[in-house]
């Protein structure tokens, strides 16, 4: 596996991997994680990267920790 790159954005690590002619895009932020498998056919550049970045993908993102967080903390007041 091999990193093709990291960034920070709106707080949220990323982690890009090139890996079994896929990227793994892993999103971090806290205690939980995403990740993601895309094939590397549909991201050819960094340009594409970037916009795969944004829109309503990255607005489920960043709602899917919200939802992530929401499960953890209610889970971990039961325990």
């Amino acid at each position: 596996m091999r990193v093709v790159k990291e960034l920070m954005k709106e707080g949220i690590r990323i982690s890009v991997f090139s890996w079994n002619n896929k990227y793994l895009l892993k999103f971090e932020l806290g205690m939980v994680e995403q990740t993601f498998k895309v094939s590397e056919s549909d991201l050819l550049d960094e340009q594409s990267l970037e916009a795969f970045l944004e829109g309503m993908f990255w607005e489920s993102v960043k709602k899917r920790f919200e939802e992530m967080h929401l499960t953890l903390r209610n889970q971990l007041e039961i325990s």
